[in-house]
Parts: C-alpha cells; structure tokens; sequence
C-alpha cells in the first residue's frame, strides 16, 4: 500500500502542478499575443480606412494610445525645416488642461530627440534623460516615455510620443515592436491620404483656374478677376487672409488692389515697397515666398501693421521671370495654425502663373478690339476729312461765289449766313477727327504713381517713410486739373510735417468712389500751435473752395494732426 505523505509520491505531484502553470502561463501569453495581435491588425485598418488627412493622424495616436495601453499619446508632424514640429495632435489631455498649458510644444527636449536621431527611444523616467528640461506650468506629471518615428516613402513624416504606462508598469520591447509596426502602417496610411488629398487639391486648382479665365475672357472688369483670384486662394489653401498686389508704374512700390478676409480692410490700397514685404520679395524674386509667422519675419517691415492675429504666410508671383511678373499675391493663416508646406506654395504659385497667362490673353483680346475701334474712327475720320469737309468746303464755295449775284439785301445775307454755319460745321468735324484720332489716357502718369513719386521724394526731409493706401480708380475718376491740385495739397502737407510736426509717423489716404475724392494726411506730431502760421492750411481750404469742396483740420485725442481734404468730382 503506497503512503500519501510519502515524499517520493509528493515530488511528482509537484512537478506536474508547475507543469500545468506554466502550460497555463504560456496559454495566456499565446492568448494574448494572440489578442494584441489581433488589436494589432484592427489598429492598421483602422488607421488605413481614412482618407482625410487630419483624421488619419487621429486615428494613429488613438490606436496607438490602445496598443501599448498609454494614458498619454501625441503625434508630431515635423516641419518643413526638418527640426521643429509644425502640428502637434494628443489624447488623454483635456481641452481645458491644453489651454492652461499654452502653445503646442515645437520640438524641444525629449521630444527634439527623437527628432535629431529618428529611432525608437524608450525611457523609464524622462527627467532622468540628459536631453529633459522639465515641463510647463499645468503640464501633467509623465515618467515613461516610448517615441518612434513615422516615414513616409523613407522620409521622416513625424513621430509617435506614448508617456505613463497604465497601472505603473514600464513600456517594453514589445511595445516598442507593436508601436514600430503600427508606424510603418501610418506611414502607408499618411501617404496615401496625402495622394487623396493631393489629387483633390489639383481638381480644385484646375476649377478655379477655369473659372477666373473664363472671367476675364468673358470681358469682365480686371478688378473682379483679382477679387475672383484673393478668393479662391484664400478658400484652396484655407487661410483667414488673402491679397493681391500689384506694382505702381514708373515705381519700386507695389499697391493692394484687392483683399478678402481677416482685416481686410487694413490691407486694401497699402502702397509698400518691394523691400521689406512679403509680397515684394515674392514679385522682386519672382519666386514663392514662405514665413512661419509674418508678425516676427524680420523680412517684413512692422509698418504700417496689418498682420495682427495672423501667423504662417506665403507669396507667390503672378507669373514667371521669363513672362513677365504682373503682381504678387499673399495668403496668412492666423497664429497657431499649421504653417504652409512646399507643395501648397508650389501649387499656389501654378494657380497665379496659370491666372497670369489669361490675363495676358484678356489683355491681348481688348488690345486687339482696342486696334480694331482705332482704325475703325481712323477710317470714319478719314472719310469724313476725304469726303464730308471737301463737299461742304466746296458748296460753301459756291454759295460765297453766288452771293455776288444776289441783288435783294435779306437773301444776299442769307447766304452770307449760310457760309459762315458751312465754315462753322467744318470747323467742328475737324474737332471730332481730333478727337477720333487722339487715344485717351495720353496725359501722362497717372495720379496713382504721382502720388508714390511724391511720397519718396519727400521720404529723406521726413527722416521716414510715410504709410501710403490709396482705393478706389484714382487714375480713372479723378480727372487731371483735380489731380494736380491734390498734387499740390500733399506736398504741402508732407513739407509742414518735415518742417514743423516733429513727428515719427505719417499715413496718406487718397480715396475715391467716383463721386468725390478724399486726401487725408495724418501724423503723430506736436500738433499746429495756436499761434502759428497758417498761410499754407489757408492755400488748400482755397484749392478745395474753388473746386467746390471742403478742408479740415483736427486734433486727435492721442496727439498729432489730421488733414482732410475733399471734393466731389465731375459727374460723367
């Protein structure tokens, strides 16, 4: 009979129930593999299910937060620059908690690493990392830290950032595996909805491109094929503020002939120069212009300020250096959005060269019917100098010949009469052939670049250079005898700043509406003393008395002087 406590029948029960623990173990982790490879597959289906760009890098940092059972996950989408991140997208952080922290980081410490040297990098306590230097205030406390960097077509797209493992554990190899397989499927992912997203943004180009040719080939006015133009970029490329420039002959200036969106009101008729602006370096270079934030560039001049509230910008050129530049146009973000990337400003650039292309042939087909309304009045004048004059010259002739033979006093000077309305007439067809044959807008510059022309001369007396925003057709509405009055007022204006304002900053305003003109100079200087001399303020009241207009003087609370000076214009 065998004893139970017989130590020979314990050892083999012994050994069987560890076998069977760790047959049982090994189950479990068969399972689990099992599990987690299964959540492994759902994730990269998940993530390769979307097209639209924004929400696959969603659906990454959330499989990702799931897979390796992270409180914290980010994706970081690293910019054009390849050294800071340009968006930054989280889960497990509040909204609120995000607004109590600030800014979205850019790529520092730990996060910079996995930047600098693109490899999984996995830490059981940041601070203990040398790259770590601390977190922000509101920040919430993060010890283990698992990053892997994402390609796209063997380019670094951006990176994983995984933080507090759940229940306190430590992120493992595994994770790190189960992170580097889920990231070659965000890459696939990535691209593929940067091809969608591509192509869409192509269609939407090549509509617009349409639309503004069959614009301006339908005869429209220029003005709203530029509007037509600032739209649609500002629509394609999803930006708050988009303006188009346009240079101011016989100068270095470019003038903002349209504007749509965020302020634009600030922006619309700004005379600036080609140094200094977004859009002159983009017209001067003839070639895209790119700035992650235009309010601190230090291309871009502060004055006059026009970019509050907005951050990444680009300018590109309307057209090409071998066809001729006609202008620039400029599109802003505002602060904390996404900063444009090569391929948008590539694309906005084809969209402006392709607008550049039908303006010129818009311009070439009014050319071309200007030629044909040309020699038709050529013809006309010429028939009627061939024709019309010399039957009239010669039956006045005769009716001066005939008068010798009238007896009777009333019907000789009838005749008399006649001839000289005969004379009369010719002399007024020659006028209309004058007329036929004399192209209008032959005057000379227009009031536009005079007024750019002043302001520069008079730039060195001042010791800077005044804001200039001109709106409205001020070469076409303002005829030239009102023209070279407002001429005269500015400069007088501009000269009594030099001289007696003692002042840093100076705006011109000339608007019109095509009922009246307005010029309006302003400054920030001692004001005009009571007992000063004010001969020169009596000449402008008079230029706009005679003109049947009005002048005005006023004092702003915050300092300095404004001019005003208005008339109404000839009704056509």
């Amino acid at each position: 009979m065998v004893n139970a406590e017989d130590p020979r029948v314990r050892l083999p029960e012994l050994r069987l129930d560890e076998l069977l623990e760790e047959l049982q173990a090994r189950i479990d982790e068969a399972r689990g593999t099992r599990d987690r490879v299964h959540s492994l597959l759902e994730a990269v289906l998940s993530v390769g299910r979307e097209l639209d760009l924004e929400q696959v890098l969603r659906s990454i940092v959330e499989a990702a937060a799931v897979l390796v059972d992270a409180e914290y996950a980010a994706l970081g989408v690293i910019g054009s620059g390849g050294r800071t991140l340009s968006a930054f997208h989280t889960v497990g952080v509040s909204e609120e908690r995000i607004a109590e922290i600030g800014p979205f980081p850019r790529g520092h410490g730990i996060l910079g690493e996995v930047i600098r040297r693109p490899e999984p990098l996995r830490l059981e306590k940041i601070s203990q990392h040398p790259a770590s230097y601390g977190f922000p205030p509101h920040h919430p406390p993060m010890d283990s830290f698992l990053g892997v960097p994402i390609r796209v077509r063997d380019q670094v797209f951006g990176n994983l950032y995984l933080t507090e493992k759940r229940g306190g554990a430590q992120f493992d190899e595994e994770d790190e595996v189960v992170l580097s397989t889920l990231a070659v499927a965000a890459g696939v992912a990535i691209d593929n909805a940067r091809l969608y997203e591509e192509s869409r943004l192509r269609e939407r180009w090549l509509r617009a491109n349409v639309e503004i040719t069959h614009c301006l080939m339908s005869g429209n006015d220029r003005a709203e094929a530029l509007k037509l133009i600032a739209e649609r970029a500002r629509e394609i490329m999803g930006s708050a503020l988009a303006a188009v420039a346009l240079p101011v002959r016989d100068t270095e200036c470019l003038t903002v002939e349209i504007a749509v969106g965020m302020d634009a009101r600030v922006h619309r008729g700004l005379v600036l120069p080609l140094s200094g602006t977004l859009t002159g370096l983009a017209f001067r270079a003839a070639a895209p212009v790119m700035s992650d934030d235009v309010r601190r560039d230090r291309r871009i001049s502060p004055e006059p300020p026009r970019f509050q509230g907005l951050g990444p910008a680009v300018a590109v050129p309307i057209g090409t250096r071998e066809g001729g530049v006609r202008g620039a146009v400029l599109v802003a973000r505002e602060a904390g959005r996404p900063v444009f990337a090569e391929q948008e400003a590539d694309m906005l650039g084809g969209f402006a060269a392709q607008a550049a292309i039908a303006m010129e042939l818009a311009e070439r087909r009014a050319d071309a019917e200007r030629i044909a309304v040309l020699q038709d009045r050529d013809r006309i004048a010429r028939d009627l100098h061939d024709l019309a004059i010399q039957r009239l010259f010669a039956t006045g002739m005769t009716l001066q010949s005939a008068g010798r033979f009238i007896e009777h006093p009333e019907a000789s000077e009838r005749v008399a009469r006649a001839v000289d309305d005969l004379d009369d007439t010719i002399g007024i067809i020659r006028s209309a052939i004058f007329g036929l044959r004399t192209r209008a807008g032959a005057a000379g510059a227009g009031l536009r670049a005079r007024v750019v022309r002043l302001v520069g001369e008079e730039t060195p007396a001042l010791g800077f250079t005044p804001g200039v925003r001109m709106e409205g057709l001020v070469d076409t509405d303002v005829p030239h005898e009102i023209a070279d009055q407002i001429m005269a007022v500015l400069a007088e204006a501009l000269t009594n700043i030099a001289r007696h304002a003692h002042a840093d900053r100076a705006r011109v305003d000339l608007t019109t509406d095509g009922r009246e003109v307005c010029l309006t100079v302003s400054d920030n200087g001692v004001g005009i003393p009571p007992d000063g001399r004010r001969s020169g303020l009596r000449n402008m009241a008079e230029r706009a008395a005679q003109l049947g207009g009005h002048f005005e003087v006023s004092g702003p609370d915050g300092g300095g002087t404004v001019l005003r000076w208005r008339v109404p214009l000839p009704s056509s």
